[in-house]
């Protein structure tokens, strides 16, 4: 193998690295699209009842004689809107957490390889060159 095919041969790898990167950086993108997507709905309708059960709890304390059953009512119901949010916060980021770290696994071990035949072929150009030079002292 010619030095130029080597070095052809180090562009393309370090081409697919730089490939290898976007591709993931777009899957962190779309990860991340595709969890928020899912989660900020939930949240949001989550967030809208509880500000509706807090309201609808702070009237029944106002009226506490006539309110008293009621009020018990929505502290529970508002009690778990407040569990379902922080499930679904904490869902989402696990979620995104667990994706990320695929993701990045994934580009690790994919770059670890290329790497590994870059080096292969920096000793392949190594030997030429010395072969070379010792040709040429010889």
């Amino acid at each position: 193998m010619s030095e130029e095919q080597i070095r052809s041969q180090i562009s393309a790898k370090e081409d697919e690295i730089t490939r290898v990167e976007e591709e993931a950086s777009k899957k962190e993108a779309s990860a991340e699209s595709g969890i928020e997507s899912e989660y900020n709905p939930k949240i949001s309708s989550a967030e809208a009842t509880l500000a509706q059960e807090e309201k609808l709890k702070d009237e029944a304390i106002e009226k506490a004689a006539e309110w008293t059953q009621k009020k018990k009512e929505k502290t529970a119901a508002a009690k778990t809107a407040n569990k379902e949010l922080a499930a679904l916060r904490s869902g989402k980021t696990k979620a995104l957490n667990a994706k990320l770290k695929e993701i990045a696994s994934e580009k690790k071990a994919k770059i670890k390889e290329i790497n590994g035949e870059i080096k292969a072929l920096n000793k392949q150009l190594a030997a030429l060159e010395k072969a070379r030079l010792a040709a040429q002292s010889e």
